[in-house]
């Protein structure tokens, strides 16, 4: 086969096409011929046979026709994995990477019109900010009284206040819990 024409779409499909068509009936003939030699087998008798012993003789030989036939079988769907990885890692690989190309370009165009927009409004909304505070006039045009202080919440006070003993001398003992909250028990 030529080789420029085996790397072609046709010519990859042709080429395995015809390989799983030679292996899958190179194994089913490889199946039949272990079956009539495996009941061949089974029914000769070698000098000094015991029972039963043509039978195993003949089913260890029929089974390495089987497992024979069974590779070709594997090597036949392997030449069908060959034909579709050629496709998709070497022919379709151009159409692949435009298209990702494509869509990474179409993402830069997206973030860059978003944060064009983003600073549109942050630069309107400082432009605001600045005029307000530039000139502060009502709509009526009379100056604007600038906003007071709003007062801090008040702060939650206990209703009983405990206050502790002092304890004079930094080296004495500490009192005893029940001693400085005498209710709580």
């Amino acid at each position: 086969m030529d080789i420029d024409k085996l790397m072609s779409r046709p010519g990859m499909r042709e080429y395995t096409t015809e390989q799983l068509a030679t292996w899958v009936n190179d194994a089913s003939q490889v199946r039949q011929l272990g079956q009539i030699l495996q009941a061949r087998l089974a029914a000769q008798q070698i000098e000094g046979d015991k029972p039963g012993s043509a039978k195993r003789r003949a089913r260890k030989v029929g089974k390495r026709f089987n497992k024979v036939a069974d590779l070709l079988q594997k090597a036949a769907a392997e030449c069908e994995g060959l034909n579709e990885a050629y496709k998709r890692d070497v022919l379709d690989l151009p159409e692949r990477r435009a298209k990702t190309l494509e869509k990474k370009q179409d993402r830069r165009q997206m973030r860059a019109l978003a944060w064009a927009k983003a600073r549109t409004v942050v630069d309107r909304s400082l432009t605001e900010s600045a005029h307000a505070i530039a000139a502060p006039e009502t709509a009526h045009g009379q100056p604007a009284t600038p906003p007071q202080a709003v007062a801090p919440p008040p702060q939650y006070v206990s209703p009983q206040p405990y206050s502790l003993p002092n304890t004079g001398a930094a080296n004495q003992p500490l009192p005893n819990i029940t001693d400085l909250f005498p209710e709580a028990l």
